[in-house]
């Protein structure tokens, strides 16, 4: 008598239900938008802060700009592992769309070009035990490491014939693979770049979706997500955070590039003015030659904001007095 097949245990509720539906309709409205208006700086844009904020996530210290020089080949300082760590994920992204996300062996060749030099198991399951920490608490145990080849080969089987939603099959994936910590090093980062793999399959507007960017704002809920799904060994409640972040990371994208689009000549006059200074609004306004304030800020600064294409100094006081604002230097 044949054995059970693997399925990872799990429930579609209401809200995972209404989760589903809303990223599909966004996805619908990126895809119109992708087709009818290609814009390859987006996507650039996309690909550095997913990469940033992936690897901060793992307490990767470079800043976005740092991250955007390195991708661009330019030398900067910083911990020679941290810039290593960039170049390997700059890299493992530019040939994530010729991987089969249902191949070990293209998993592993994964792991091999995000790991190299990080680690000394780079392109191989995991040799020994490993748990995961909270300080000096243990809050995960992963399976000994003479199952994960088990393990991963039943869950990547489980990805070819399992009939859920493509939405909901990618986030119990990234989910079990942090359950079942595969590798030495690079669980984090290598699921969800795979998740992205898989999504990017069923819909390419994931390919260069920063998600990541929302998880890392959210990084606490994010391991407490994992932690709760370990405790009642379900995974819905890491659907919810993981289907919630798509969500909003697709909302985000389409509001930020609607907003992009309708900036107008006067703005990017005023960002080529302001270069890689950081100024003062009355600077700015002295430097394009502006004196009236409402109109400066209404016409030229918030508009500026709102498209992430100028950041405050100070985003935590914006009224501060000491105030000022700088170009976002990867949309130049």
């Amino acid at each position: 008598m044949s054995e059970k097949p693997y399925r990872p245990p799990y429930t579609i509720t209401d809200a995972i239900i209404c989760l589903i539906a809303e990223t599909c309709e966004l996805v619908g409205m990126q895809t119109l938008m992708d087709n009818s208006r290609p814009q390859p700086s987006l996507r650039r844009e996309g690909l550095i802060r997913t990469i940033h904020s992936s690897l901060a996530i793992e307490n990767n210290t470079l800043s976005l700009d740092q991250v955007a020089d390195i991708i661009d080949g330019k030398r900067i300082l910083g911990p020679p592992n941290e810039i290593r760590e960039v170049k390997n994920a700059y890299e493992a992204y530019e040939l994530l769309l010729t991987y089969n996300p249902r191949s070990l062996k293209d998993l592993l060749k994964a792991h091999k070009v995000l790991m190299t030099d990080l680690t000394y198991e780079s392109g191989r399951f995991r040799s020994g035990g490993v748990g995961v920490y909270d300080g000096e608490k243990l809050v995960h145990m992963a399976p000994p490491a003479a199952l994960v080849p088990e393990l991963m080969a039943d869950l990547v089987t489980w990805t070819k014939t399992a009939e859920a939603h493509p939405l909901v099959k990618s986030c119990v994936f990234h989910y079990e693979f942090v359950f079942i910590h595969p590798f030495a090093d690079g669980n984090g980062r290598m699921a969800r770049m795979w998740q992205t793999l898989l999504l990017a399959e069923w819909k390419p507007v994931f390919a260069r979706l920063p998600v990541e960017s929302v998880i890392k704002e959210r990084q606490s809920a994010y391991y407490d997500a994992i932690e709760n799904s370990n405790k009642k060994s379900d995974s819905t409640d890491f659907i919810l955070f993981m289907l919630t972040a798509l969500r909003d990371a697709l909302a985000e994208a389409l509001n930020v590039r609607t907003a992009q689009e309708q900036i107008s000549d006067r703005v990017k006059n005023m960002l080529e003015l302001l270069g890689k200074d950081e100024l003062s609004a009355a600077e700015i306004m002295g430097r394009i030659g502006l004196k009236n304030r409402p109109s400066f800020r209404g016409h030229y600064l918030l508009p500026a904001l709102a498209a992430g294409l100028m950041e405050m100094t100070i985003p935590d006081k914006p009224n501060s007095s000491r105030q000022k604002y700088r170009r976002v230097k990867i949309m130049q």
